[in-house]
């Protein structure tokens, strides 16, 4: 196989090569360093390329493979995770100069566990400061979309969603606290799962607000997805809050048999006054496809749906907050102006307030598992729009600027963080947008650890489908 050619391999179908011994391990890590040499000065989706420990872990891989010992499907695969991981001598900055000299001395538990699966780790990606999806400048460059250079790639996993839509990588981690995985893969045209909170380890990830924020993959098809999910998900006793359950074959569960499924269509998501029309047709036929693969639609209801993403930035606010105390008082310049903003304003909200968003988050998640009694898995839009242009400007200025931040597009995710179920996004078409074509994405969630069946929803209908199929230009 011509060397240029392997980066455009699906994450699933490189490992299969590299256990048939077709394609070697040092040539696969080589093929995405050279692309990530040609595009990154343009896409900035990097902080950090670890060109020797990759070499290091393929030459490894190579060794390995040669005596028999295979470790999986992701053996040998080369990927990369969003700066907010500890990896074990290597800068970890969380997107902020605050931390521009941190080297952790381990890993977070969802990077071990990937090197036990024998995966090479390419290096550490772009992220808006500290995970708080409102930076307008990045200290180490600003990320961009492969599919347009202007527009946004999605926040706050954005170097995630750039770097594995333009094959910088096999595969990627993020990080969702509101919405930092699937926004991403909307923007960019990527499969991302915010996993059921409890089902992968938080150990050694560097924090947003620590009841909502989990890890999971972005990837570019859900089988890939699927694999990612799998190595790392599971019980870790340095995480209290895992859960102690087994994790199921998640890439056996893609049959592509959805007959019987209920699908439930949230009405105040589609019917929402700010979704934009081209997004509600393709997010509608995408539904009505499911429909043709056996699925049975309904009409569900989330009353509050419209306020989760307020409910959301409220809680978001004063988590952050909490954890930063410190560098608010001594470094509070440092940070980026949006982020002071949020610090402060979550530094100094009334207890009372804060006391009624976790009392709003409380009738979100009675209202989201009410709808999953009638449904098996709820569809709507991943986004209410397509990647929107990058933002320039000094940032929030007035409360109309902060206002806009805490309505819309967000709580279209936010209400699934808020009660803490799984939810995916799968590509569901394109927009015309000023002569370009833009990815959009279909969004599906389900009940608690129900991680499996969202995928497999989700890999029945991508099957169906070329979405995915499709490249960027810069590609």
């Amino acid at each position: 196989m011509n060397k240029a050619d392997i980066p455009f391999l699906s994450a699933t179908a490189l490992g299969a090569l590299i256990r048939q011994r077709e394609v070697p391990p040092v040539e696969a890590t080589e093929a995405y360093l050279e692309r990530i040499d040609a595009f990154d000065g343009t896409l900035h989706s990097y902080i950090t390329v670890c060109r020797q420990e990759a070499l290091q872990a393929a030459h490894a891989a190579e060794q390995e493979l040669a005596r028999g010992e295979y470790r999986g499907p992701l053996h040998g695969v080369p990927y990369a995770v969003k700066d907010q991981f500890w990896t074990k001598g290597l800068l970890t900055t969380g997107g902020s100069t605050i931390l521009g000299d941190f080297v952790p001395n381990e890993d977070a538990t969802v990077v071990a566990r990937l090197r036990a699966a024998g995966a090479v780790l390419l290096g550490k990606l772009n992220m808006s400061e500290f995970a708080t999806g409102n930076s307008v400048h990045h200290p180490y460059g600003t990320p961009h979309n492969p599919w347009d250079l202007r527009r946004n790639p999605g926040t706050s996993s954005s170097g995630s969603g750039a770097a594995t839509a333009a094959f910088l990588c096999a595969t990627s981690l993020g990080e969702d606290t509101g919405g930092s995985i699937r926004n991403p893969a909307n923007n960019c045209g990527l499969v991302g799962i915010r996993p059921t909170w409890g089902l992968v380890s938080r150990y050694g990830m560097l924090g947003a607000c620590w009841s909502m924020d989990i890890g999971g993959p972005i990837s570019r098809t859900v089988e890939d997805c699927a694999l990612t999910l799998q190595a790392i998900a599971g019980y870790d006793p340095r995480d209290p809050y895992t859960a102690q359950r087994a994790v199921p074959d998640y890439r056996a569960g893609l049959t592509g048999d959805i007959k019987g499924r209920r699908i439930g269509v949230i009405k105040e998501a589609v019917e929402a006054d700010f979704l934009q029309p081209q997004v509600k047709t393709a997010v509608m036929q995408a539904i009505a496809d499911l429909g043709t693969l056996g699925a049975t639609i309904v009409e569900v209801s989330i009353p509050i749906l419209p306020s989760a993403a307020a409910v959301t930035r409220a809680i978001l606010a004063v988590e952050s907050a909490t954890l930063h105390h410190d560098w608010i008082r001594t470094r509070l310049r440092d940070y980026d102006h949006n982020v002071q903003i949020d610090f402060l304003t979550g530094a100094v909200m009334p207890a009372q307030l804060y006391y009624k968003a976790q009392q709003l988050r409380e009738l979100t998640r009675q209202q989201v598992f009410a709808a999953l009694q009638q449904a098996d898995v709820l569809a709507l839009p991943a986004s209410s729009e397509p990647a929107p242009l990058l933002p320039t400007g000094p940032g929030i200025q007035n409360k109309e600027d902060a206002r806009q931040r805490m309505a819309g597009r967000r709580s279209f995710t936010g209400v699934f963080n808020l009660a803490n179920v799984p939810a995916l996004c799968v590509p569901c078409g394109f927009v015309g947008m000023d002569g370009k074509d833009i990815p959009i994405g279909l969004q599906l969630a389900g009940k608690p650890f129900a991680d499996g069946l969202l995928l497999q929803v989700a890999h029945a209908y991508e099957q169906s489908t070329t979405w995915h199929t499709r490249r960027p230009p810069i590609a």
